[in-house]
């Protein structure tokens, strides 16, 4: 493990619309090997890396809602997305001489094996990219979630959320130029002005198990290693 980082073993929580570039839905093969090389760049200097990718490439439930569906069929339908874009992760990584292993909350053999919290350390301390899909196996639950529950089972130093902006503002950038950027903020505090980190669910399991987390832009390319220096102009820490 190099010295210059910060963390050993990260959850790296990325959307999946990271994964379809300038499209409208489903896959970029450039923007796949973008991904890919940002994550190899890291794990080349030694961190430990899990992944947890979204849907929204794919499925949103929102979506299967808004037009009538059940919403445990419209999560369910959220899940199976996640491994298609997995097992995409997958194979791009395995291309650019990364192993990858994927596990899924669900059973899906032969696709996926199931999650196994023993098998998913012994490969992160062996180097491999553990990718997990499937959500959390139950409906009415995000990836966020998700990402936050095996980045505690799996003993990860923190989670990191990817996103399309360089940290946690206290209003919407893109909508208020005013909006100031936090370096670092406490849970209390992110809670106090209702700031949307994550899900509520995924947010109090991190201030509940003191699982710090750092907001980045995902889109710059130097950004990963950046926050993993501790560049507080990269990102901001919640913790």
């Amino acid at each position: 493990m190099s010295e210059k980082f910060r963390f050993n073993r990260v959850l790296l929580k990325i959307s999946g619309e990271s994964l379809k570039g300038e499209q409208e839905h489903g896959y970029d093969a450039n923007a796949v090997r973008a991904v890919v090389q940002q994550v190899k760049n890291i794990m080349d200097q030694g961190v430990e890396v899990a992944l947890v990718v979204g849907a929204g490439n794919i499925w949103r439930g929102v979506m299967g809602r808004s037009g009538g569906m059940d919403r445990v069929n419209a999560d369910y339908m959220g899940m199976l997305a996640t491994v298609m874009n997995a097992l995409c992760l997958k194979d791009f990584f395995q291309q650019a001489g990364v192993t990858a292993l994927v596990q899924c909350s669900v059973n899906m053999e032969p696709i996926a094996p199931r999650f196994d919290r023993e098998r998913t350390i012994r490969a992160l301390e062996a180097g491999t990219l553990v990718i997990f899909a499937g959500g959390t196996g139950s409906p009415f639950f995000t990836t966020d979630t998700t990402a936050t529950l095996r980045a505690l089972e799996t003993d990860c130093d923190a989670v990191l959320k990817a996103t399309k902006v360089d940290g946690i503002y206290t209003a919407d950038p893109f909508k208020d130029p005013s909006a100031e950027r936090f370096t670092e903020i406490s849970f209390d505090e992110a809670l106090a002005r209702q700031l949307k980190v994550m899900d509520s669910t995924a947010f109090s399991m991190c201030r509940d198990n003191d699982l710090p987390i750092i907001v980045f832009n995902f889109s710059d390319p130097s950004s990963l290693e950046r926050v993993l220096q501790g560049d507080t102009e990269a990102g901001t820490i919640v913790c």
